[in-house]
């Protein structure tokens, strides 16, 4: 063969390779409102950058009639390119092959890329879009998911890694999204489950579709699988792209830093009025955030699961930060056990990836009673407790009003190796609240004192003395618990100032193989 001819044939095979499974299963694909692998990836990445591996590779199953049918790709789309500039390794399932069922060879491809981005000290962005396991393959196919998830766990907190639910993922093909550090899921096009309907119907005799099985809203409010609700593919792909750009490469690098032009001592008056005179009226903690941060830009983590509890990601003097902040627009801002977990796994991945920590605390407690009691509050409270005191980024905490009992040494303490840790004036530092405290010190007297109006009185006094005593961050203050009390107005100037003077700080756990975190 000529070589010119050679050129026209590697030509021809691209251009058949690209097509996937053909041109009517991505008419069909688009018809259902969904994008194709390689279209994903091109929006995901920076125009041109894409490099593609294993073109060409195909499936090596000889049953079930499948030595006839071999498609280029084999089903998954792999490679790297670049995120305003920065190197991430990708993999993007292509459903209109075999239903984007995952073969050996294809398992193989992801692999590969996994492989290549954890050497190369890179992030990997996995898309997701495939009916489970090749049925045809038999064991080969789930020792492909199993070769993955081993690969998943290796580079968990090495480099960072982001799935894309675009389409259904279920069975064994969940797990290796529930192993990366961040999901994203669409709104309709997309779900996840272990078991479908048809096998919750037989063994359960629960009937239930897919969405409410596993779907997006699913996920995202009742589960905390997903971590992002996108309206559709390519809002999911630029949450994505916005995620990416306040991490890190790999755990030996620090994040990236930005040009601000946000002034550091811009002041906001409305930060001294921002707290109800009424210790138990409720405010919006996330006017605080975006008042603080710079050009008030803020990307939050897991908006509909336990709102009671805020996280996600912004930056100070264009320095990516982790915040944690407790909500008491929902439930009092009390921690319960999903505001719990998924605070603690939000601090343990900025831990790992070097992001300091500012947490906003105004926090009543652990919520109460015996559901709570008997899920096991009490091992999930702790998993927020030994996140924080593991920790060793940079964490600056803000005491905004109420910090009571356990949940005070929960929320970054000083005593959790808080670095520095501030209160505004009004700030309430003690073990419970001014009235269950007085019902504990003097209940003899108030149960003595039989006229109604006398007693309340009492309670009423007692409340005002246990407050100065007791409910005021100059308690904590005289202790050194509390470095300084601030001028609400000027939060963002401290902040910024004391995440400066942390860039150098050294910090280091005890020699071990790793922790026990009370799982």
């Amino acid at each position: 063969m000529a070589f010119e001819e050679k050129i026209k044939e590697l030509l021809k095979k691209r251009e058949l390779a690209k097509l996937g499974g053909g041109q009517k299963r991505i008419d069909t694909q688009h018809q259902k409102g969904k994008l194709t692998a390689r279209e994903r990836i091109e929006l995901l990445l920076d125009d041109g950058s894409f490099e593609e591996f294993d073109m060409f590779v195909t499936h090596r199953c000889t049953e079930f009639g499948l030595e006839d049918k071999h498609f280029y790709s084999d089903g998954v789309v792999t490679g790297y390119g670049t995120i305003d500039g920065r190197i991430v390794y990708v993999f993007a399932q292509d459903f209109t092959v075999f239903g984007g069922s995952l073969s050996l060879a294809y398992a193989e491809k992801i692999c590969k890329v996994m492989d290549k981005a954890l050497k190369m000290g890179a992030p990997v962005i996995g898309l997701n879009d495939s009916g489970g396991a090749r049925i045809q393959e038999g064991v080969n196919s789930l020792a492909g998911y199993a070769e993955i998830f081993q690969r998943n766990i290796m580079a968990s907190g090495v480099i960072p890694q982001i799935s894309g639910i675009f389409g259904p993922c279920a069975g064994g093909a969940v797990y290796s999204p529930a192993l990366t550090d961040f999901t994203v899921m669409t709104k309709d096009n997309s779900y996840m489950f272990v078991t479908g309907p048809k096998v919750v119907k037989t063994v359960t005799g629960e009937t239930v579709t897919e969405q409410e099985l596993g779907g997006a809203n699913t996920h995202g409010t009742k589960s905390g699988v997903a971590h992002q609700i996108a309206e559709d593919e390519r809002e999911g792909i630029l949450l994505i792209r916005k995620m990416i750009s306040y991490m890190p490469q790999n755990n030996l690098e620090e994040p990236p830093v930005t040009p601000c032009d946000d002034p550091i001592d811009r002041l906001d008056d409305e930060l001294n009025t921002i707290i109800p005179e009424n210790p138990n009226k409720p405010y919006n903690v996330k006017d605080i955030v975006y008042s603080i941060v710079d050009e008030s830009e803020f990307v939050e983590v897991q908006r509909t699961y336990a709102p009671n509890i805020v996280t996600g990601f912004a930056r100070f003097n264009g320095m990516p930060v982790g915040i944690v902040a407790n909500q008491p627009n929902y439930l009092a801002g009390v921690l319960d056990i999903n505001a719990s977990r998924k605070a603690a796994r939000f601090v343990r991945f900025c831990d790992a990836f070097n992001i300091p920590l500012v947490t906003l605390v105004d926090v009543p407690g652990f919520l109460p009673g015996t559901t709570q009691e008997y899920g096991g509050i009490i091992s999930h409270g702790a998993k927020l407790l030994f996140a924080y005191g593991e920790a060793t980024v940079p964490k600056v905490t803000i005491i905004l009003r109420k910090a009571y009992g356990g949940a005070y040494c929960v929320m970054s303490s000083k005593h959790l190796r808080g670095d520095f840790n501030y209160a505004w004036p009004m700030a309430e530092i003690a073990v419970m609240g001014p009235k269950g405290a007085i019902e504990v010190l003097n209940n003899k007297e108030i149960r003595q004192i039989e006229n109604e109006e006398e007693r309340q009185a009492f309670i009423d006094k007692r409340e005002e003395e246990y407050k100065e005593r007791f409910a005021t961050p100059f308690a904590a203050a005289k202790y050194g618990y509390i470095d300084d009390v601030i001028e609400p107005r000027n939060t963002r100037f401290r902040i910024i100032r004391a995440l400066q003077s942390l860039a150098t700080k050294k910090d280091v756990n005890p020699p071990k193989k790793h922790s026990n975190i009370p799982l």
